[in-house]
């Protein structure tokens, strides 16, 4: 069985890293660079940078930004906002991301993530599936969240992986910054019906939303970003607690 990973987030905007609830109202929460050498001192499992507003500015990922942070880092980094094509991509591994996660190019153009796997390998190509709940129905959402599709969030994770997606980056957008733990019923669906790891975003508020999401759902990481950059919560103190409870973590 995978061992559970703890993986910080920066989302990124205007070089700076912010936080806000449900994708709004968004506050600076420090330098990326510093916090990234941070996270890599505590321990965390990976770094996940997200420059939140490429796609809607219609520009690409900050590449010099993540070749600085790329450079205090030895644990994954993931890098995601405004991907849509093999260059791009080959520009950030370059620049030192490990992993690349794509979203709004992946859902108007399906075929860019079997492009990318079979240039790069499944094993670098996260999906991110901003997902909301319209009336009874998980909807995925594009363009940092402010757009809803009609794609079903179960049905597109599936076709995902069909296509060569190595990893599923779930963000619960109803959980998003509220603390109130993350959205465990979406989790443990898509979890359970993909056979790709999937990590759980959105809403992490205390070590309990930690322990309930890998013992209730098939997440194989967990990721967070308020609750570490404001040190509410240690990333050791965090995997102590998980480990006394028998959950396996790297």
């Amino acid at each position: 069985m995978l061992k559970k990973r703890i993986i910080p987030c920066l989302d990124i905007k205007d070089g700076n890293t912010v936080k806000g609830i449900n994708f709004e109202d968004l506050k600076k929460a420090g330098d990326p660079v510093e916090l990234a050498k941070k996270y890599e001192s505590e321990g965390a499992d990976e770094l996940v940078f997200l420059d939140i507003t490429a796609t809607i500015e219609n520009r690409k990922t900050f590449v010099e930004l993540v070749r600085k942070i790329a450079q205090e880092l030895s644990i994954p980094f993931t890098v995601g906002g405004g991907i849509a094509s093999v260059e791009d991509v080959r520009k950030l591994l370059e620049a030192g991301a490990d992993k690349i996660s794509i979203n709004s190019s992946a859902v108007k153009d399906p075929k860019l993530i079997s492009e990318l796997a079979s240039e790069f390998g499944s094993q670098c190509i996260v999906v991110a599936i901003d997902t909301k709940k319209v009336g009874l129905t998980n909807l995925v959402h594009i363009k940092g969240g402010r757009e809803a599709t009609e794609l079903e969030t179960l049905e597109w994770a599936r076709r995902a992986e069909a296509l060569g997606a190595g990893e599923i980056l779930l963000t619960s957008m109803d959980g998003d910054g509220t603390k109130n733990g993350f959205d465990l019923n979406i989790t443990k669906l898509v979890s359970e019906r993909v056979t790709i790891p999937v990590i759980a975003s959105g809403g992490a508020g205390s070590a309990d939303d930690f322990i309930k999401v890998f013992n209730e759902t098939k997440a194989t990481g967990a990721l967070a970003a308020s609750i570490f950059h404001f040190n509410e919560i240690g990333i050791q103190d965090l995997k102590k607690q998980l480990k006394n409870l028998k959950i396996e973590v790297r």
